[in-house]
């Protein structure tokens, strides 16, 4: 096995570094304080065509795999951005994976590019407050009119709803006592966000302040037939399309966080001098932060198997789910063990490791909780009885 990236992939990495380069530490310090959409970010990768990496050339994407995606989101995460700036493209990446899939020519072509081009943003509009991850219990309903559908029912931990003028949204079209099985009878919808009919409303969170996560008060909102992906009732299945590609990015994510934590530690450990000597010197520190990295590492070699496999057309499915357990465990392990490695100075904003500790949580608790992942590979791995 070649566990070596290409030198096209290695120069993709270096392009997007140098836009990160743009945006020192104290720029996301700021973010953090004050919040604020990272729009200047956005617009520099949109510029460069970064925002289609994984969509197809005809519709001004650049046509690359998610390998090349989970760099370029690795990169992002481990300059210092974390995931104030992965999050602010996140879903450009994967989230329209189902429209690529099974939309149709004139809706890739309506709604691909100028979300590539940056001229709109989107956010991803399915968990559900009584939901939560049975996704199959969601009780927004759309109803079919003519030639529309009228959508009421609520959403939760919407991100980037406060900026976004789309929305890729899941909605049930048939009442779940008429359908065979739980997974029938969801649609899935890319429209606009019509702020007259769907309130948004800011949570207040522990980190990533800039960018948004919301709950959405949908009443009476009119989405043309015409923005319903695929069939009416298959969009839990055209959904599932687009769960491994998140989990692989979420993953690199959570490595390139744990990254930027440990590389700021290792410099603090090497400069901060205590009883005569770095306490870089001292074992107590090196061992944590050693073993910080070797865990990063291993992590890094299942997202990018997760990664390959996706990109090869094989199932890739355990190795996503484990991709993401492993790296968000690896990436909060290294922020820890950067914000103790810091002491007193660790709990300090203007040393930025403890903006990188609340955002590790992140992939920690999204998009799926580590237990329903040891369930999945209990179950699907190991053959053992479903336990839920």
């Amino acid at each position: 096995m070649d566990f070596a990236f290409t030198p096209e992939q290695l120069a993709l990495r270096d392009a997007v570094s140098r836009i990160c380069d743009r945006y020192p530490d104290e720029y996301w310090l700021e973010r953090d304080r004050e919040g604020g959409f990272p729009e200047s970010l956005h617009a520099d990768l949109a510029r460069d065509g970064w925002l289609g990496i994984a969509m197809p050339q005809e519709y001004g994407g650049a046509g690359l795999g998610m390998t090349e995606a989970a760099l370029m989101m690795q990169t992002i995460s481990a300059s210092g951005a974390g995931f104030t700036g992965a999050s602010a493209v996140h879903m450009n990446i994967f989230g329209l994976n189902p429209v690529v899939v099974f939309g149709n020519d004139e809706q890739r072509t309506r709604w691909l590019e100028p979300l590539i081009a940056g001229r709109e943003k989107a956010c991803f509009a399915v968990t559900e407050p009584d939901a939560g991850l049975d996704t199959t219990k969601l009780s927004t309903r759309a109803i079919r009119e003519g030639d529309e559908y009228v959508v009421h029912g609520r959403k939760i931990w919407i991100s980037t709803a406060q900026v976004a003028n789309k929305m890729l949204l899941l909605a049930r079209t048939t009442p779940l006592a008429e359908v065979d099985k739980p997974t029938q009878g969801l649609s899935l919808f890319y429209t606009d966000l019509d702020r007259e009919k769907i309130e948004v409303r800011e949570i207040e969170k522990m980190g990533r302040k800039s960018v948004d996560s919301n709950m959405l008060f949908i009443d009476g909102l009119r989405i043309p037939v015409a923005d319903r992906i695929g069939e009416e009732g298959r969009g839990f299945e055209y959904i599932l399309h687009g769960l491994n590609p998140e989990r692989i990015l979420i993953a690199a994510e959570a490595v390139g966080i744990g990254r930027a934590a440990l590389d700021r530690a290792v410099k603090y450990a090497g400069e901060r001098t205590v009883f005569g000597r770095p306490i870089g010197q001292n074992q107590g520190i090196q061992h944590p932060l050693a073993q910080a990295w070797m865990q990063l590492e291993a992590a890094d070699l299942m997202v990018f198997k997760a990664a390959s496999l996706y990109d090869a057309g094989q199932p890739c499915g355990p190795y996503a789910n484990t991709a993401k357990y492993l790296a968000a465990e690896a990436g909060y392990n290294a922020c820890q063990t950067a914000v103790m490695t810091l002491g007193g100075m660790g709990y300090a904003k203007e040393y930025h490791v403890e903006r990188l500790l609340r955002e590790s949580f992140i992939p920690r608790i999204a998009p799926v909780s580590p237990q329903l992942i040891m369930c999945f590979i209990a179950e699907k791995v190991l053959g053992l009885p479903k336990s839920y």
